[in-house]
């Protein structure tokens, strides 16, 4: 019996020493950890990209919409990334209910191609499936936003009467960047 007890007695302090360790490691900030990656950048399976930071993407969004407001238009506005990822969309006051979709849209078209979609609109005539390709909106109002000529974003504009004003309202965005 006194072994049992002995054992009992021991289980308990074990079990108490534990709980009192693990209490105490759930309540005590946990450690930073640091840890440094490097990578060789000379190696010819990696490659680094420019990307715009959301603040940017926000600055030529705004710069957007002042431009379109100038011009009492209404209209959305969308920046995406390279990969046609949406960074920011804005919906102006009183923008279409369609038009932050046909933004999204024009800009991920205008990145793809690292063209104005006004310019991709013209090639229509001689590959008509090219608007069948998803996620694509082949109207006036995209551009791509460049670095040393390779796309970096796109900026895509709907609700203006015309796709020539919704081009002109998103270069007022890439002109944004510029200052």
């Amino acid at each position: 019996m006194k072994k049992i007890l002995i054992g009992a007695t021991a289980a308990a302090a074990l079990a108490a020493g534990t709980f009192g360790a693990v209490s105490a490691n759930a309540s005590a900030p946990a450690a930073e950890t640091k840890t440094t990656v490097t990578a060789d950048v000379s190696h010819r399976n990696l490659q680094q990209s420019t990307h715009l930071t959301v603040d940017a993407a926000t600055k030529a969004a705004q710069a957007v919409l002042d431009a379109a407001q100038q011009e009492n238009q209404r209209v959305s506005v969308a920046v995406v990334d390279r990969n046609g990822n949406t960074i920011v969309t804005l919906r102006g006051d009183g923008a279409g209910p369609q038009s932050p979709e046909s933004a999204e849209r024009k800009a991920f078209t205008a990145v793809s191609w690292n063209a104005p979609t006004s310019e991709l609109v013209k090639r229509l005539a001689q590959a008509p499936n090219l608007k069948d390709i998803p996620g694509t909106l082949f109207l006036g109002g995209g551009v791509p936003v460049q670095v040393k000529g390779a796309p970096v974003a796109g900026i895509g504009v709907a609700g203006a009467p015309s796709g020539d004003l919704d081009e002109k309202f998103a270069r007022a965005g890439v002109e944004a960047l510029d200052k």
